[in-house]
């Protein structure tokens, strides 16, 4: 495999400086016009493509801002990373997406590793609740943006949906098709979205005048089809069983509902069942599925703009600057899951 061709080639065959080539490419008027056109076509014969990630660590200004997620294998964060993948497009921006699996181990990892390569800034949804991990990136001066997370601080901005007003939609609406016995189905309760969501869900009850052991809560530890499998065992283990199930995402009420299904349990007409982010799969469910709807790409896309314009060097709105807590409201998409009342 060939060699890729270096500025010094280039100058050496058009009879030139590196500085002038260097010129050529960042500052063509300051050439004229006949040498100009003598290096460009020595580049064009060489095919020399110039080292981005050289001229980046010159100007300490990278052109790629960083996507951390919790779990790109969710249909949630793919549309949060297309948000922000339009945004920074019409910025002239690349987004680099990664996953920390929900782990506050390779949180850490990837974060040293966009301190190493200097990106733009970073766009995450944090595993580690300590927020440990950012108080050592925040010492290296990159900007970041929470996603789907309220910032604990003013010293950053943060992009998130009122999860307690989604948790109180879903049970209000549960309420009201007659269901008095439910149950509650989240991921780990350090996860900010979990709490919050019950929080809601409870909400929801002392508003019906409901005392909250109406509401049994089954944990598990992640918040995926597997687990909302597991989950549905134990909802068909208890005695007696909720007839209405909220789940905290639509991937653990889609694995709740394979488990209903295969225990040959109807839904909803035997237990109703809603989720949470309204992805693509929740309406092609076996049952289409209710779910609180949150505003994925609208989130991705809000805080790539506030992160691109706090790292704006070029608009003077850059060094004006004020950090924002944007708070966005989901709405409940009714479906069948959850139309039928109580036997």
């Amino acid at each position: 495999m060939a060699r890729p061709v270096g500025i010094k080639e280039v100058a050496r065959q058009a009879g030139v400086s590196v500085g002038t080539v260097s010129n050529v490419i960042n500052r063509p008027e300051s050439v004229s016009e006949e040498t100009r056109a003598r290096v460009l076509a020595t580049i064009e014969r060489l095919g020399y493509v110039r080292s981005e990630s050289a001229r980046q660590l010159r100007a300490g200004r990278s052109r790629i801002i960083s996507l951390l997620v919790l779990d790109m294998a969710n249909p949630f964060f793919v549309d949060v990373a297309s948000g922000a993948e339009r945004a920074a497009r019409e910025a002239g921006l690349g987004v680099m997406v990664c996953n920390s699996a929900q782990s506050p181990e390779e949180e850490a990892e990837y974060l040293a590793l966009f301190t190493e390569q200097r990106v733009r800034g970073v766009l995450v949804t944090p595993a580690d609740i300590t927020g440990r991990n950012l108080e050592s990136f925040r010492r290296h001066g990159i900007p970041f943006v929470f996603v789907d997370r309220v910032v604990p601080s003013a010293e950053g901005c943060s992009v998130s949906v009122d999860d307690v007003i989604g948790g109180t939609l879903a049970v209000r609406h549960l309420l009201a098709q007659g269901h008095r016995s439910l149950a509650y189905v989240s991921g780990p309760m350090q996860l900010a979205q979990c709490h919050d969501r019950r929080t809601g869900a409870l909400r929801a009850l002392r508003e019906a005048g409901l005392d909250g052991d109406a509401l049994r809560h089954v944990e598990v530890e992640r918040l995926d089809v597997a687990a909302g499998r597991d989950a549905g065992a134990r909802l068909l283990g208890m005695s007696p069983r909720p007839t209405a199930v909220f789940c905290a995402n639509d991937l653990l009420a889609l694995g709740v509902l394979q488990a209903l299904y295969g225990a040959g349990v109807s839904v909803p007409e035997e237990m109703a069942l809603v989720g949470y982010d309204d992805i693509e799969f929740a309406a092609a469910a076996a049952v289409p599925l209710t779910s609180v709807r949150q505003p994925a790409f609208r989130m991705g896309r809000t805080a790539a703009e506030l992160l691109i314009e706090e790292t704006d060097e070029t608009d003077e709105t850059a060094y004006a600057h004020r950090h924002q807590r944007i708070v966005l409201l989901p709405e409940l998409v009714v479906r069948g899951s959850s139309l039928a009342r109580p036997r």
